[in-house]
């Protein structure tokens, strides 16, 4: 049962992006002729115009119609709200190539190889870390947070889960991916701001990987302790894990400022509102997270240390107060 409900779930998500696919292929096929004859009056034409002369609000339109409204509807047929969660991995490798793609699109060939090369990197990073963390089962569970607020909103929940998880999705993807379409649309030449941003992207892709490769193992070693009737460690606090209680937070946030160094080279600075904007959820997040790990019993004096001796997002060397030092004594 479980594996057919894997297979079913998997299909599903190959199969969900086909519209929006489709469509902008349609579009590539139909644009030329659109563009290279206005005085045609079908609605068809019309719409190819639109799509050209707006690639920033086509984008959004399909992210609206395929992501919003069918995973939402999916959502409600399956009552659970899975789907967002592997595909925030692989919506900006979608955008990146839509944007490359784009009719309009120009670019120095350089940084846009060099961008959607990063970008893949990242998403497979991303990917295997979510298939491994949910034991590469397809829709095994919703993110502990959507199941939170269904329980808080009750009866509601169908209808704000259409903005909690999906409207509110759209809003961070598309913002934090803005330095992808300035790279896009905007053609200048390399310069040492460039190298910086793949330096800053890179950082970030290696230091998330090693965090969530570690906390993966020490997941396990506790859950084969637990098997064996042993007492579990607590708190992890090897490896980046010594240096700050979220290095995964801090590897991911410098992701995406390293992408707003790439348009900052381009002039357009202006993008770091997305980036900003995702550092402020996930520093909210980290408050959830926290919060959670106070609640459990066996592991709330020891992360009550954890956090009083270790930097919250930052990596830094351990800082042991007095009193902290009288209790290790």
């Amino acid at each position: 049962m479980a594996t057919n409900q894997n297979f079913k779930n998997a299909t599903i998500a190959f199969l969900v992006p086909l519209p929006s696919i489709i469509f902008y292929l349609t579009f590539l096929n139909n644009c030329h002729s659109s563009i290279t004859n206005p005085n045609n009056p079908s609605f068809s034409s019309s719409l190819w115009t639109w799509c050209y002369h707006h690639p920033l609000l086509f984008a959004n339109a399909l992210f609206f119609l395929n992501v919003n409204l069918i995973f939402w509807l999916i959502g409600q047929i399956q009552s659970s709200h899975w789907m967002i969660d592997p595909y925030w991995t692989v919506i900006p490798v979608m955008l990146v190539h839509y944007y490359a793609t784009h009719p309009l699109a120009q670019y120095d060939w350089w940084r846009s190889k060099v961008v959607i090369f990063l970008t893949w990197v990242w998403s497979i990073r991303l990917t295997h870390n979510y298939f491994r963390r949910e034991k590469w089962q397809w829709g095994a569970r919703e993110d502990w947070r959507f199941t939170e607020m269904s329980q808080q909103y009750g009866k509601h929940w169908w209808w704000i889960s259409f903005f909690a998880v999906y409207v509110s999705q759209q809003m961070f993807l598309i913002g934090l991916s803005l330095p992808l379409y300035v790279v896009h649309f905007v053609n200048k030449p390399l310069s040492i701001l460039d190298l910086v941003a793949i330096l800053v992207c890179l950082s970030g892709v290696v230091i998330a990987y090693f965090a969530d490769t570690q906390l993966h193992d020490f997941m396990s070693r506790n859950n084969k302790l637990k098997g064996l009737g042993k007492p579990v460690v607590p708190v992890l606090e090897n490896g980046l894990w010594y240096y700050c209680r979220h290095p995964n937070y801090f590897g991911e946030t410098l992701w995406w400022w390293g992408l707003v160094v790439f348009a900052w080279s381009l002039g357009h600075g202006w993008t770091f509102v997305g980036a900003f904007v995702n550092t402020l959820c996930l520093a909210y997040v980290t408050r959830l997270v926290e919060d959670k790990m106070l609640k459990q019993e066996s592991r709330a004096e020891a992360f009550r240390l954890y956090q009083k001796t270790t930097s919250v997002w930052i990596p830094w060397f351990k800082s042991f107060s007095s009193e902290v030092k009288n209790k290790n004594a």
